[in-house]
């Protein structure tokens, strides 16, 4: 299994029945295809749909699109709307998850993943409106990226938002944001505490009942 897999069907198993979903672009895009079965969640983009899936093989439909412009396609009982109402649902508390991926996460829980100084971006996109508006905010990205750690004492890349997020799924390790700390909750499976210490720039608290990630429903 590759490390985005285990990544999105980790983060996939924190989706409850009958949630209203934000998937960012990338990464989280590929937890829609690990909610475990019978689980029935309503996945929204900002660009206007609530009730997408990904493309379904012959029933791609290109004038859908997600927030990363990807060809989606729509379940029956779909609504579109304008990106006016779909920001009024992000700001005003509606969505009840958002699954964004990371460039850092510092020791506070705060995260920053829209842009790196000196690099062209397209902008902002929704990320700062998600962080802020959604109930729970949960983060899926790899714990390290060129030998950098990406969990740090301080973000040193400028934040999305000062709100502390919920919770960081990376390829390592499921680690909680509290008042305490950074807590250590899972390690992936073959993945020992040192390894995930030692890939990782800022202390963590061992939660007592630190466990192995499960990755099935």
């Amino acid at each position: 299994m590759d490390e985005k897999t285990l990544i999105a069907k980790r983060v996939a198993l924190e989706l409850m029945d009958g949630d209203l979903v934000n998937l960012g672009i990338g990464l989280p895009t590929l937890v829609a295809r690990y909610v475990p079965a019978g689980r029935h969640v309503f996945f929204q983009s900002e660009n206007g749909i609530i009730g997408m899936s990904g493309p379904i093989t012959g029933a791609e439909n290109h004038d859908l699109t997600d927030a990363g412009g990807s060809p989606i396609s729509a379940l029956p009982g779909a609504a579109s709307f304008d990106s006016a109402l779909s920001f009024g649902l992000i700001r005003g508390g509606h969505l009840d998850v958002t699954v964004l991926g990371g460039l850092q996460v510092d020791r506070e829980g705060r995260l920053a993943n829209w842009m790196v100084p000196g690099k062209m971006v397209p902008g902002m996109g929704g990320a700062m409106d998600l962080v802020t508006g959604a109930r729970r905010v949960i983060v899926a990205m790899q714990h390290s990226a060129k030998g950098e750690a990406k969990i740090v004492e301080r973000c040193a890349l400028p934040l999305t938002s000062v709100r502390r997020v919920d919770l960081v799924v990376t390829d390592l390790a499921v680690i909680e944001p509290t008042d305490a700390g950074l807590v250590l909750k899972e390690t992936a499976p073959g993945v020992t505490v040192e390894q995930v210490l030692a890939n990782t720039g800022c202390e963590l608290i061992i939660a007592p009942d630190l466990r192995s990630m499960p990755l099935e429903g």
